[in-house]
């Protein structure tokens, strides 16, 4: 193990600086002040409200100086090893993706300043592997800054940590030695143009992207009660459920069975949720560039310019989303992004737990587990500084899907009142519109889709400038409707009115387009091409909700299936054919949860079809070791 030079400096200590002025601190956490840091929250490293990691940890440091210094930041990563395997970094400026390689300790390029030295699990770096920042490269040896090592002052006017021997092979290779402590170097990640000589990483083992299922020991269980009727979102769930149980069907196997998915495939879907956030967010603001693009969207003109000042002003302002995947040993493929009014929050953030504890299910851990603390922390964030009214339809889901979002932004310290429908809302002598007790609105978080409050506008002006078309006022003779309150300009509402772009399945052509054969992403066009036709394909509306409306073809033109709903009227998109895996006779689709635009959580959904829908079951998801999948 690395012997300190120095005694310890205390918890957040300055150390000294790196290039750029950018502080190094104390990462001895054996000296950590409970009172500064009660609770996780408080170890979150923040910089101009971008994200940089836990404090003081050397993840932290590495993207605290790339942003300082160059303007951008790599992905969140669960191990500081893992950042070897990204693809690109993301500038904060205007959220664009730039590329990044990684080279193989011995490889062709050398390191260069800037860049990051990245070790191997083991050693000294047990677990987790480290990162450093590259600050001088000389011809025997390279200098780089770090966190969490050595907790010890630098010398006056240093500017690096440590510096190590590098050497030249005899086919021209760049070979950095690890250090001493069983440590070994793995290579280096460069933001570059240039991919000569670059790591083409390996995929894993096929089959750690296989899921299975598993049951629980049957000992009478499922006729006990394991849910707190008398909290307000497990009281409403029970009631929807209509009993304890987190599967709705009769079938006995469906109360006691549990999915398993492997730790690898659990970190990809991290990775891919993070990566596809960024790039659905460059895909809005291309979007918003060209309106040509926004024109497919099928969205009244007269609110372009609303949709574009949302952008503009609540860019950062997002809670949450959920993507869909299909998980299978062919890897992972994302079939959209419900980024507006997304549901399954109470089943992954708090049902799966109590259902593990109740039913004696130990092995693995819950991947829903972190989930309602990150919305907290989100809601926390927020900028809410009045009363925040959550609006919901007549419905039983939504019900305790509203109350399970109203104990997120309780606990964040905020004021909540439920709205079922609108039915109770009405305009007061100021105009504006307030809820029953005559509390005006001014912030909402609604489980309806913003799509909802644009069908309104669109009977009514299809030529017309949607905007004459918003009651303002008692005077206009009716009471508001749901368009009148979401579309308000002192409203400010959750998700931001820009989200209706990310979700819309318009905008996965265009990251087709942008992003060619990405391997998360699926073929996708507004026209049915050749290609398509030969491999079979999936017809969706791009405003559709639920699983409604899609059908599924086969590659000789056979219909697999599909459902009805009420959106057969919208434009339709094309996308490749890829069929949810069949485990234990469920269709299984895994879905994850993106809070701030970081991953959060994750469940499954099943079916005995081909199409995810809302009658669709989720049961409980357990993420184990891969060497356990792959055993059992």
């Amino acid at each position: 193990m690395h012997t300190l030079k120095f005694p310890p400096e205390k918890f957040g200590t300055l150390l000294g600086h790196a290039p750029g002025h950018v502080p190094i601190y104390s990462s001895h956490y054996a000296s950590v002040d409970s009172s500064e840091y009660p609770d996780r929250e408080a170890f979150r490293s923040f910089l101009d409200g971008v994200y940089m990691g836990y404090k003081w940890q050397c993840v932290e440091f590495a993207r605290r100086w790339l942003y300082v210094n160059c303007g951008y930041v790599f992905d969140d990563v669960a191990m500081a090893y893992d950042i070897f395997s990204l693809h690109h970094v993301t500038r904060v400026a205007d959220a664009q993706l730039l590329p990044l390689y990684s080279f193989r300790n011995g490889s062709l390029r050398p390191p260069e300043p800037g860049c990051l030295l990245i070790w191997e699990e083991g050693g000294e770096f047990e677990v987790t592997g480290h990162v450093a920042v590259v600050t001088e490269v000389m011809a025997d040896r390279l200098r780089f800054a770090e966190q969490n090592l050595e907790h010890c002052k630098l010398p006056a006017q240093q500017t690096w940590s440590r510096e190590l021997p590098i050497r030249r092979t005899a086919e021209g290779g760049y070979v950095v030695d690890g250090g001493g402590g069983g440590s070994v170097v793995k290579g280096w990640v460069i933001q570059s143009p240039d991919a000569r000589h670059a790591e083409k990483v390996a995929p894993a083992r096929p089959q750690l992207y296989q899921l299975n299922s598993r049951l629980a020991p049957r000992l009478g269980q499922h006729l006990q009660p394991w849910l707190d009727t008398k909290d307000a979102a497990e009281g409403a769930f029970v009631r929807a459920m209509r009993g304890h149980r987190l599967a709705e069907s009769g079938q006995p196997d469906d109360q006691y069975r549990y999915f398993r998915l492997s730790a690898t495939a659990a970190q990809e879907l991290r990775r891919a949720t993070n990566e596809l956030h960024l790039m659905f967010m460059h895909g809005t603001q291309a979007v918003l560039q060209d309106d040509s693009l926004l024109a497919r969207f099928n969205i009244p003109a007269s609110l372009w310019p609303r949709l574009r000042r949302s952008w503009q002003n609540r860019r950062g302002q997002i809670i949450t989303g959920r993507f869909d995947f299909a998980v299978s040993e062919r890897g992972l493929k994302v079939y959209e992004y419900n980024a507006d009014s997304a549901s399954c929050y109470m089943e992954a953030g708090r049902v799966q737990g109590k259902w593990a504890r109740h039913f004696g299910v130990t092995e693995g851990e819950d991947p829903g587990a972190d989930l309602t603390a990150e919305l907290v922390a989100a809601w926390a964030a927020s900028g809410v500084d009045g009363m925040l009214h959550i609006m919901q339809d007549e419905n039983n889901e939504e019900t305790y899907h509203a109350e399970y979002i109203r104990a997120a932004a309780e606990e964040a310290g905020l004021r909540c009142r439920i709205i079922r429908g609108v039915s109770g809302l009405s305009w007061d002598d100021q105009g504006e519109i307030v809820d029953p007790e005559g509390v005006p609105i001014r912030y909402v978080w609604k489980t309806w889709a913003w799509e909802t409050a644009l069908d309104q506008l669109r009977t009514q002006c299809e030529e017309d400038d949607a905007r004459t078309h918003l009651r303002t006022s008692a005077a206009s003779g009716h009471a508001p409707r749901l368009v009148d309150v979401l579309l308000r300009p002192e409203v400010m509402v959750y998700e931001p009115f820009w989200t209706l772009i990310l979700s819309n399945k318009a905008m996965l052509p265009l990251l087709w387009t942008i992003f060619p054969e990405h391997p998360y992403l699926l073929d996708s066009q507004f026209e049915l091409t050749g290609d398509l036709h030969r491999r079979g394909y999936v017809t969706k509306p791009i405003a559709g909700r639920c699983g409604f409306n899609i059908s599924l073809f086969d590659k000789h033109e056979k219909l697999l299936k599909g459902t009805s709903g009420g959106f057969d009227a919208q434009d339709q998109i094309y996308q490749e054919l890829w069929r949810l895996p069949q485990i234990d006779g469920y269709r299984t689709q895994v879905c994850t949860f993106a809070v701030r635009g970081r991953y959060a959580g994750s469940c499954v959904r099943v079916d005995k079809s081909l199409i995810i829908t809302r009658d669709s079951e989720l049961l409980p998801l357990r993420i184990v070791e891969d060497d356990e999948l792959v055993e059992s």
